[in-house]
């Protein structure tokens, strides 16, 4: 008889923990019996292995439940226990065993960013809206849960992130966080990688955002912004991006991406090729004094790449828009204002001067919706726009001093 297997066989109601590691390995393998059909093997190597033994269909098996002293008696009692249900179901623990390792092999590789980019893929939106969408994930969601499989999400992690991006970048990016995580959870669901939305019960556990994020700043607003500017300290090329914007109301992203081959600064020009256009039309845009001195100040730091305003780790690439939320957020400035406001400031205050709106819509790049009028307006009114933006940026000027007074033009341009 192997060595200390008599105390061990001869009562499984007294077997104990102490027993079973003090059982020492022998020349063949033998058993322990633990009751019900649970024995722990002892193998010549020293491995203690629990095994259940089990039958279904009038033929009998053998299911490995796990390894001592990983499993301990009581523990491996409960695994047997769970296994022989499944038997009385006539399922083999060990064909369920295989189709759960199979699932949770499948949800890890399904996790939130993976379903994140799949929803991202399958939307029908510009590349830049798309690109400025992942950032956002980048930065506030996936250090979060982006590595985590879909399922095990709670709602207790969406209020944390959302708690925190409030904090930390403003309203309204936690408010775009939770449609965006909403939207990916709709897509897991739909395809059966989660069972429920977690952002659901946490939808209104934050203030509603209030802020009016395109409405129009006032001059006394609009100077302070670019007074914050010059004081805050802060990157260089950033602050240069944000007044180019200003200068010329462009898109932020239109700025962002700018290329210098798209600039003639001798003929205070910017072209914009369609590929980089909302409505995939060349915009042209003329250059204020203030814009072509900037831009030249740019050239001796940034002339040598392609981009105008790269990226800080990457060169070849152009920096991107959350940049600008960044820089207004240590200006204190997140909630108030956000960069697309000031395509709407420029356009309300330059329509409060008299200037005709077909200037105004064209330097903003909105389609004109009538074909007729489009025909005629082969220049773009090009050189009436120059000196509207010339104006415009000599108010932004005066602003920025402390000078709140606007002086109409003396009639709107037909």
């Amino acid at each position: 008889m192997p060595p200390n297997t008599a105390k061990t066989r001869t009562s499984t109601g007294r077997i104990s923990d102490a027993a079973l590691r003090a059982a020492k390995p022998a020349a063949k393998p033998y058993k322990i019996a633990a009751g019900n059909g649970l024995y722990l093997e002892v193998m010549p190597s020293g491995s203690k292995l629990w095994r259940l033994k089990y039958r279904i269909g009038g033929k009998e098996n053998r299911y490995a439940v796990g390894a001592y002293p990983d499993l301990l008696l009581t523990a491996a009692r409960e695994e047997a226990e769970a296994a022989r249900k499944l038997v009385k179901s006539g399922i083999h623990p060990s064909h369920q065993k295989q189709l759960t390792r199979i699932k949770s092999g499948h949800e890890q590789a399904n996790t939130f960013e993976a379903i994140a980019k799949e929803w991202l893929a399958l939307k029908d939106w510009e590349q830049v809206t798309k690109d400025r969408r992942l950032n956002m994930l980048e930065r506030v969601v996936f250090p979060a849960i982006g590595k985590l499989p879909v399922r095990q999400i709670v709602p207790a992690h969406i209020l944390d992130i959302l708690n925190k991006s409030a904090k930390a970048n403003g309203p309204s990016v936690a408010a775009e966080a939770q449609r965006s995580m909403s939207g990916i959870f709709e897509l897991a669901v739909s395809t059966l990688w989660a069972d429920t939305d977690p952002v659901y019960p946490v939808r209104k556990a934050l203030p509603p955002n209030k802020t009016q994020h395109k409405r129009p700043l006032s001059s006394v607003e609009i100077g302070q912004l670019l007074r914050d500017l010059e004081t805050h300290g802060g990157n260089h090329q950033t602050a240069c991006a944000f007044r180019l914007m200003w200068l010329t109301l462009a898109r932020p992203s239109e700025v962002i991406e700018a290329q210098w081959s798209e600039f003639d600064l001798d003929a205070a020009i910017w072209r914009i090729p369609a590929e980089r256009m909302k409505k995939r039309k060349e915009h042209v845009i003329p250059l204020p004094l203030q814009a072509v001195e900037l831009l030249r100040g740019m050239h001796t730091i940034t002339g040598h790449k392609v981009h105008v305003f790269p990226h800080r780790d990457d060169k070849t690439t152009p920096m991107v828009t959350a940049t600008f939320r960044t820089m207004l957020h240590v200006l204190g400035w997140s909630g108030k204002y956000s960069p697309h406001a000031t395509r709407t400031t420029g356009s309300t205050r330059l329509n409060e001067m008299g200037y005709s709106a077909d200037w105004i819509e064209r330097q903003l790049a909105h389609e004109e919706p009538n074909a007729v009028r489009r025909t005629y307006n082969h220049a773009d009114y090009l050189a009436d726009r120059a000196k509207m933006m010339q104006q415009w940026a000599d108010l932004l000027d005066g602003w920025k001093k402390g000078e709140n007074k606007v002086t109409p033009i003396k009639s709107r341009a037909a």
